[in-house]
């Protein structure tokens, strides 16, 4: 599978267009697929962007950006995506029904041998799978936004994936530059997902509870622990720090950390205000059109220079 020469994206949109970008930029051909031609013509719009900024940038050269663009070809006839295709990946809206629907077509358009991905972020690939007649060839392939910076794929076992779908998948990722984890058992939400919404709980539970205000709980992770997170993960700090004082600290604390299984009051009363964060200026803080710009450049800037320094 590392050999393949023709990966199809089905779904052009947040994520779709970036890991054609990927592809693309490491020689593969890629059919980029959509039902929307102002979908598909946007991303043509935004690869040429993205390779633009990090040539500006000193990663990859202007020279590079036609013959990468040249690479992509955007359609939206999915028999003309996906029937020659070795590797497909699926990055459409997060609907199970959508998905297994079309994960039924692809098994039906594409080799025997092709293997069938989804990003999907947090629904299970053996549900997503369960209406396919090779289940065995489809995994999880989990890219984070924006896919072209950040290098993790967690790549997740359906219940019915073969370990040589899993280990073939892993080394086409590696050899497009992508760090490929592998998630052992298929639960929602894989492990990043897990780890950030039990981080992204208990930070709204501490604004809900009068604790601290949204800018604080962010300075106390952007200026504190989170600054360790790059170089020391949350499991290397606890055999730092010592299991016996973790455990001493997970004898008090555990108790008073938000538990609910259900979203907080807070958030549900956000939603039902239209109070939804950037798309309307206001979520839990006040955003203005220049504060978000800057929020995102900040992002992106960061992102830059960490992929500029792993290069050197």
């Amino acid at each position: 599978m590392p050999n393949s020469e023709h990966i199809a994206i089905i779904g052009a949109g947040m994520m779709g267009h970036g890991i054609a970008q990927i592809f693309a930029s490491h020689g593969h051909g890629v059919s980029l697929l959509d039902v929307s031609e102002e979908i598909l013509a946007k991303a043509v719009e935004n690869i040429r962007a993205n390779l633009t900024l990090l040539a500006q940038n000193g990663i990859g050269g202007t020279g590079d950006i036609e013959p990468t663009i040249k690479r992509i070809k955007v359609t939206r006839e999915l028999e003309e995506a996906a029937s020659k295709a070795q590797f497909v990946i699926e990055a459409v809206s997060e609907k199970l029904d959508l998905k297994q629907t079309l994960f039924q077509k692809l098994d039906a358009i594409c080799s025997s041998d092709t293997i069938l991905t989804t990003n999907t972020s947090v629904i299970s690939i053996t549900e997503i799978a369960a209406k396919a007649a090779k289940r065995d060839r489809i995994v999880g392939t989990h890219f984070w936004n924006p896919p072209y910076l950040i290098p993790l794929v967690e790549v997740i076992k359906g219940e019915e994936t073969s370990s040589k779908v899993v280990d073939l998948t892993a080394d086409l990722l590696r050899s497009v530059g992508k760090h490929p984890v592998t998630v052992k058992k298929d639960v929602p939400g894989f492990v990043g997902n897990r780890l950030q919404h039990a981080l992204w709980r208990e930070a709204i539970s501490i604004v809900e509870h009068g604790i601290a205000d949204p800018e604080t709980v962010d300075d106390v992770v952007k200026k504190g622990f989170g600054m360790r997170l790059p170089v020391l993960g949350p499991l290397e700090n606890a055999d730092m720090v010592g299991l016996d004082l973790t455990m001493q600290i997970h004898n008090y604390i555990l108790k008073y950390i938000e538990r609910s299984t259900e979203p907080s009051p807070l958030l549900k009363q956000k939603v039902e205000k239209g109070e939804l964060g950037f798309s309307t200026g206001r979520g839990l803080q006040e955003w203005t059109h220049e504060n978000m710009k800057q929020c995102k450049e900040r992002f992106l800037k960061h992102l830059i220079r960490w992929n500029r320094e792993q290069g050197e």
